[in-house]
């Protein structure tokens, strides 16, 4: 799954187009790496995330196309 939709999926960042300005201009992580938004993303990969002063590190659970909102946090483990 390509990493923009999975932080949309997961409701970690609320739009997908948000997502992918967020990727593009290289603040997120995968691995430790600086991430584009069509990077692969599989479960086990860990995923940083900066947004002004918030930080968010995660551990990728789940890759599903599509889930409820009240089962989103399933998806992630925070770190």
């Amino acid at each position: 799954m390509r990493l923009d939709k999975w932080l949309k999926v997961a409701r970690i960042i609320k739009r997908r187009t948000v997502a992918k300005e967020v990727c593009d201009a290289g603040r997120v992580q995968v691995n430790g790496r600086i991430a584009k938004a069509g990077t692969e993303i599989k479960v086990g990969d860990q995923v940083s995330l900066t947004m002004g002063p918030k930080s968010v590190n995660v551990k990728v659970l789940a890759t599903p196309d599509t889930v409820p909102a009240g089962e989103a946090h399933t998806l992630y483990e925070e770190l």
